[in-house]
């Protein structure tokens, strides 16, 4: 939707909505108030109480700067939903191209305010696994996905979010502060993959890979974990170049 597309909503209270909904759910990146003014024919005080009452319900996420506003959890597992017979095979079949090669469980991720989500996931044939349906949501501190995915923000936009974060503890190896993270920043941009050493459950490593979109933005991650006595962390560094190739066919469903 372009910036200067103007939507006229009638009074309905639906309507207005999802007029409110379609136009958060179609830009590129998080929109201000000031944003929803130019592009919804609605008083801006009406505007404000609307945005407040669908983050309440979940249809929108209002960022960590309290300016921003984006789709929010419950818009986000409807959209998962609708497109799941869609461009959901789509991205389905190329995930099981990379467990095919990996043996290993593989999970297509993008950020949802201050989680992780999976957007698609397969899993390993393996009798010992971790479940996790698409649409779950997962830290950003501690997952390979996450981490990336951080890597990769607008550094003024990250340190917000950032300084938002509850830096839960899940195992002795989870890193605990913004100041840590962002030191592993530096590698997983100069390396051009992320890792998760044990840091968000016991055992289990990951490791994940970038997703670009036609401008050159990272929108998602591609990532395989397996359990420690399966796989080594330097074991699944060798498949980076899998998931990389599985990526760029993943950024041709955008």
């Amino acid at each position: 939707m372009r910036i200067n597309d103007k939507i006229e909503t009638p009074n309905s209270a639906v309507t207005r909505s999802l007029g409110l909904i379609e136009v958060v759910g179609l830009s590129e990146k998080p929109v201000t108030l000031n944003d929803l003014a130019e592009r919804i024919d609605m008083p801006r005080a009406t505007l404000h109480r609307l945005c407040q009452r669908l983050v309440e319900e979940g249809f929108l996420f209002r960022e960590p700067d309290r300016r921003h506003y984006s789709v929010g959890p419950r818009l986000f597992k409807m959209g998962l939903t609708i497109v799941g017979s869609g461009v959901g095979t789509q991205r389905h079949a190329i995930l099981k191209q990379v467990v095919d090669v990996t043996r290993e469980t593989c999970n297509f991720v993008t950020r949802s305010g201050c989680d992780a989500t999976y957007l698609a996931r397969v899993e390993s044939d393996w009798p010992l696994r971790v479940h996790l349906e698409p649409g779950s949501r997962v830290p950003l501190h501690c997952t390979a996905s996450g981490k990336l995915l951080l890597a990769h923000m607008d550094v003024q936009q990250r340190q917000k979010l950032l300084a938002s974060l509850t830096f839960e503890r899940f195992t002795p190896a989870t890193i605990m502060s913004a100041d840590a993270l962002e030191s592993e920043f530096a590698e997983i941009l100069r390396d051009g993959y992320s890792t998760d050493r044990e840091e968000f459950m016991i055992g289990l490593i990951a490791i994940a890979v970038p997703v670009f979109d036609r401008n050159g933005r990272v929108v998602a991650s591609l990532a395989c974990h397996a359990p420690k006595a399966r796989m080594t962390l330097d074991d699944s560094k060798r498949y980076v170049p899998v998931l990389q190739s599985a990526a760029r066919k993943l950024a041709q469903t955008f």
